[in-house]
């Protein structure tokens, strides 16, 4: 079973110091505005957030993915945004490079993506391909030593802030015994042919940028090929999995953010003459909330222990993504119903973390697609 030592603690405490003094005094007008802030990417890389559990040579902190997920929950406690460009970047950006990288491309694109200066995208969703990640329509030919590619992605975090480096893209690199032969591609920011357009106007995690893509000829060389040719399937489905972890940990945080927030209010407000925690009805939701919340973090802690120890943990990051995520909605549902009229005013927490939960049953994995891989590793 996983065991919290002191040094997770201490970790929690640093990132926590650091969410309430640095982000909770911006988060609403970030939301407000849809602002990326260059200063707190910067500031959480200073932190050690970006490439937590890369090895010290390439600048990261060399630590175990349960504190990595600590480091999100806590971020998300305060403001999902914040933990989502965090999030995206190790699970997403620097995850594939490390995992399936040559000793080259890890020496020229890790380091600077370990300090919170430079980002790095993962290229899966397409405007009709999303959890069928073999409906995949972009693709890269080989012409003279380059890849050339075309096509489009949609709904892709980190890509087109002022420090993004580059993306790992998904393409059809050719066909094998009739079925696509899908592979990744590292493609640098600046590449010719390669543009980006920011999405704005979302309803939720409004100051993480999140844009469309589209490669028209865009040329890289062959080297850029991310792991072997026609290993992008299995490349995505293990960078989902982890990817799962620090999402379930974005909804564990964020339950507990709205949990905290509706036990404050509930001490403070006052009807019929005495605090509404001491009504049973509201009583019994905190308690509710509570328990939600301990059966998450346990489960979500168990998967990263497993991971951690070099065992299949697949099934139990979709069991922690899957629940992490319903309990998210349920608690926040359920402090905003503690809220009452106040809950509903654009700028509280609760009414942020409201909006912000609803993308947790969406990302890496729908609900849905999750209890048909929990239902596939019960062999039905």
């Amino acid at each position: 079973m996983p065991i919290v030592y002191e040094q997770h603690e201490a970790l929690r405490k640093k990132v926590r110091d650091f969410a309430e003094k640095e982000i909770a005094p911006l988060a609403s007008e970030l939301d407000e505005k849809e602002i990326f802030s260059v200063d707190l990417s910067n500031k959480m890389g200073e932190l050690g957030l970006f490439g937590i559990t890369l090895p010290d040579k390439y600048g990261g902190a060399g630590l175990d993915t349960l504190s990595y997920i600590i480091a999100v929950e806590e971020l998300a406690r305060v403001d999902s945004s914040q933990a989502g460009i965090v999030a995206s970047h190790n699970s997403l950006g620097i995850g594939p490079i490390f995992d399936f990288g040559t000793e080259d491309q890890k020496d020229k694109y890790l380091p600077q993506l370990t300090t919170g200066k430079k980002l790095w995208a993962f290229g899966l969703t397409e405007p009709t391909a999303g959890s069928d990640s073999q409906g995949t329509k972009t693709r890269a030919v080989l012409e003279n030593g380059d890849w050339v590619i075309n096509g489009k992605k949609m709904f892709i975090s980190n890509a087109s802030t002022p420090i993004s480096a580059g993306i790992t893209v998904q393409a059809v690199t050719g066909e094998n015994n009739g079925r696509k032969e899908l592979s990744t591609i590292l493609v640098e920011r600046e590449t010719d042919g390669f543009t980006v357009e920011r999405i704005l106007s979302k309803m939720m995690w409004r100051a993480i940028d999140t844009a469309k893509l589209s490669f028209e000829n865009c040329r890289v060389p062959e080297a850029n090929l991310l792991g072997k040719r026609g290993m992008g399937s299995k490349i995505m489905l293990n960078i989902l999995d982890g990817g799962r972890l620090s999402i379930a940990a974005m909804g564990l945080g964020l339950a507990q953010g709205a949990f905290e927030a509706a036990l404050e209010y509930a001490r403070k407000r006052e009807q019929f003459g005495r605090p509404i925690s001491k009504f049973q009805s509201i009583g019994f939701k905190l308690a509710d909330m509570d328990v939600k919340i301990e059966l998450a973090r346990n489960t979500l802690y168990k998967a990263c222990w497993l991971k951690d120890q070099g065992k299949p943990y697949g099934r139990e990051a979709a069991i922690a993504k899957l629940y992490c995520s319903e309990i998210a909605k349920e608690v926040a549902d359920e402090s905003l119903q503690i809220h009452g009229g106040y809950g509903l005013i654009k700028g509280t927490p609760i009414e942020r973390f409201y909006r912000d939960q609803r993308l947790l049953q969406i990302g890496e994995g729908t609900s849905e697609i999750l209890r048909l891989v929990i239902s596939r590793k019960l062999g039905i």
